[in-house]
């Protein structure tokens, strides 16, 4: 078994309000419970999901899974005092199976994507552990001091939280009953865990302002936005083109105020455009000397940051390089890299591909490369 899922359920937080737990209070047509369940038997990559329960929610557990009926879900097993020990649970009836990883994620977190799991499953293959997070943008300040606190660094953890299943085991044998989450126990016990982008969509629905919030979004869609760009930069002297962060030699350089990175130029207004915020040169003028021969990651990174700061998570780029010369081909997945990199976007989400004109325009003369992209951008 490559990946198994522990989902813990064993608490007993009636904050969200209700006479029952939070994680089987209804949320449109199934249990919150249920929906994680699903959300987690969604990814392909998944092959076992078991759930830790409190020893009094065996009725309620099993109305919860009236109607899923995927054969990779184990019978539940009963959690402890603490959710270091529910995990602990869990992670020991797993032990005969020894899945390569585990995914441990929170009842109450209905709306975890594939792409979370995508983004954590490629952290695996180099880190013992890895997580979720979102750094934190609020102002801080001490509630007794009214001092305020250094944000800069600070992340907020989220779940599934995913380790070489071995490690994990052993360290939550020897861990602390009491850790906070499961992060805590593999630091302490010196795992290296790495950081991943997190999704503001993947709350925890713990009172009821994060039910009716987690209700609504059932109602209303997610807000879907798709952006174009177009750039054109002509050739000029030089012995090398820069397209989308990568350096390719060639017998001309391209022409413009910045790098002239026509490709990433393309990619950074179509951004912006889904969000309806304008295009590189209002953001980034080029009457302005200070961006004269900059590297254009900086306003691709702009790009991405305002669309997170408006709560949109980039699900797709898609761009494409017209021109007769040079080969983009043997540059295509290092470009892919360079963007993932720079977008935090997976580089099976991103696509650059090229074409040429057929030796009609400008771009057939060898005059210059032209550059058009998509990016599409989600809210939940």
């Amino acid at each position: 078994m490559r990946n198994a899922a522990i989902i813990v359920a064993a608490g007993r937080g009636h904050r969200a309000g209700g006479a029952i737990p939070k994680q089987y209070v209804q949320m449109g047509t199934k249990t919150i419970l249920a929906r994680s369940i699903e959300a987690m038997l969604d990814h392909p990559q998944i092959d076992a999901v078991l759930v830790v329960i409190h020893e009094d929610d065996r009725q309620l557990y099993e109305a919860a899974l009236t109607d899923i009926t995927d054969d990779r879900i184990r019978p539940p097993v009963v959690g402890g005092e603490t959710r270091a020990i529910s995990v602990r649970n869990g992670l020991e009836a797993l032990e005969k199976a020894n899945p390569q990883h585990v995914f441990i994620h929170d009842a109450a977190r209905p709306f975890l994507t594939k792409d979370t799991i995508d983004h954590l499953i490629t952290a695996l293959a180099q880190h013992d552990g890895a997580f979720p997070a979102i750094p934190v943008a609020d102002a801080l300040w001490h509630a007794d001091t009214m001092a305020p606190q250094d944000r800069s660094g600070l992340i907020r953890a989220q779940t599934p939280q995913s380790f070489k299943f071995s490690k994990i085991l052993t360290a939550h044998r020897n861990g602390q009953p009491d850790a906070r989450d499961d992060v805590e126990i593999a630091v302490k016990a010196g795992l290296r865990v790495e950081p991943v982008t997190g999704d503001e969509g993947n709350f925890k629905v713990t009172t009821q302002d994060d039910l009716n919030r987690a209700q609504q979004r059932l109602i209303d869609p997610p807000d879907i936005r798709v952006g174009h760009g177009y750039d054109v930069h002509a050739f000029t002297e030089g012995n090398a083109v820069i397209l989308n962060g990568v350096e390719i030699p060639h017998s001309r350089s391209l022409k413009g105020h910045s790098d002239a990175d026509v490709a990433m130029h393309a990619i950074t207004d179509a951004i912006y455009g889904a969000l309806a915020e304008g295009d590189i040169g209002q953001w980034f003028p080029p009457s302005d000397p200070q961006w004269k021969g900059a590297a254009s990651d900086i306003f691709l990174k702009h790009a991405v940051e305002r669309a997170q700061a408006r709560g949109f998570q980039i699900t797709h780029i898609d761009c494409t390089l017209i021109c007769e010369e040079p080969k983009i081909g043997p540059h295509a997945q290092a470009m892919r890299q360079a963007l993932s990199g720079i977008t935090g976007l997976e580089q099976g989400r991103i696509s650059v591909k090229a074409t040429t004109s057929e030796q009609l325009g400008f771009t057939g003369r060898r005059e210059g490369i032209a550059a058009q992209a998509t990016a599409t951008l989600v809210s939940p």
